[in-house]
């Protein structure tokens, strides 16, 4: 234990007028009032640090008048009041402290705090932020157990209870790093029951192939005008289709288009001289997908209101088309994990073996 003491002004005064003290001056009439206490004591402990109550001090405060001669009783006095404290403060400790690790005396401090109520009292951060729905939901699946694909079918359809038609997506991590050339992937895929959404298309084109687009059932056809709308912010379209004879003018829309993912490109199928087929496709069910830069693929592939089947199904092609569309530079294990998931709702995890070797019901 340790202690550190503070003067207090009684103390200062005892001490400047300690030179000029007289024994024969003190009197029974100046020992009639308390002091305060002279020191504050602290307690200390390899892991404990507090200050202690101010007490009422025992002291006797000799109120002395400044003249007459220097005497050694104040000093008697002052030092017999200071033993007197330390002796009444280590009993105190010696009373009220706790034995430590070490076997020396500490004080023992006990925090109390409230217990938490709630979404504060979830030991996930992440739940603490979702709606009371989502973490209603979301106790219909175990966590890390890995589906097979007609259960996680079953369980998204009744996960989906938001009062819209949720879309249903399926999110796909490869074993691929995409900022190489020869391990990006980029494609489309046809999903034979479509999307469930009303898809929107733009043709660029010009001279006889300006009529087709238009008989292809196309919403928008144009060519240096519409090039000119886009440049003035018009984005009123999901899909923009180009003729190759169209793309030199296209190419100063790359920093518009290209951020939306709108950019006419060969490899998804926007560009090409069958304008009439592409436009049907697209309007079929087309989708076109691309690995992100941490190699996961997001492919939407229905809606949460088409049968089981017909989901079935087409997560069967998405799943085929990633397959086949391997880059040539992927290594190892190219199937990290998949998961589908309502647009609203938690993910499932699927059985990846299972979900490769699914075989529909019409390809049995």
């Amino acid at each position: 234990m340790a202690t550190t003491c503070s003067t207090a002004p009684s103390s200062l005064m005892l001490t400047h007028v300690a030179s000029s003290v007289h024994p024969q001056d003190l009197t029974p009439s100046l020992l009639s009032f308390k002091s305060k206490p002279l020191c504050t004591t602290f307690c200390v402990h390899p892991l404990v640090l507090r200050p202690r109550e101010r007490r009422t001090s025992r002291w006797v405060n000799v109120n002395l008048n400044k003249g007459g001669k220097t005497g050694g009783f104040y000093h008697h006095v002052v030092v017999a009041a200071v033993a007197a404290e330390v002796a009444e403060v280590a009993e105190d400790v010696e009373e009220k402290g706790v034995e430590g690790v070490d076997g020396s005396s500490a004080v023992g401090i006990v925090t109390v705090t409230k217990p938490k109520k709630g979404k504060a009292a979830l030991p996930l951060k992440r739940d603490r932020r979702r709606s009371k729905r989502f973490l209603e939901i979301q106790k219909l699946r175990e966590n890390k157990k890995e589906y097979d694909l007609k259960t996680a079918i079953s369980l998204l359809k009744q996960m989906a209870s938001t009062k819209f038609v949720e879309s249903v997506e399926a999110h796909l991590r490869l074993n691929i790093d995409p900022k190489y050339n020869d391990q990006q992937l980029r494609a489309t895929v046809s999903l034979p029951k479509g999307t469930g959404q009303i898809v929107k298309v733009a043709v660029l084109t010009q001279g006889e192939k300006f009529d087709e687009a238009k008989n292809a059932g196309a919403d928008l056809v144009g060519g240096e005008d519409l090039i000119e709308q886009i440049k003035g912010g018009f984005m009123e379209f999901d899909k923009l289709i180009a003729s190759p004879d169209m793309m030199p003018k296209v190419a100063s829309l790359g920093k518009i288009l290209g951020p939306r993912g709108l950019m006419p490109n060969p490899k998804a199928g926007t560009v090409t001289p069958n304008i009439p087929q592409a436009i049907s496709e697209f309007k079929q069910g087309k989708v076109e997908y691309r690995a992100d830069k941490t190699g996961i693929v997001h492919l939407p592939f229905g809606k949460a209101d088409f049968p089981e089947e017909d989901l079935i199904v087409n997560l069967f092609a998405a799943v085929k088309s990633v397959e086949s569309n391997k880059p040539s530079g992927a290594k190892g294990v190219y199937w990290k994990s998949a998961h589908i998931c309502s647009s609203m709702g938690p993910s499932i995890r699927l059985n990846i073996r299972e979900m490769l070797d699914y075989k529909p019901p019409s390809m049995v």
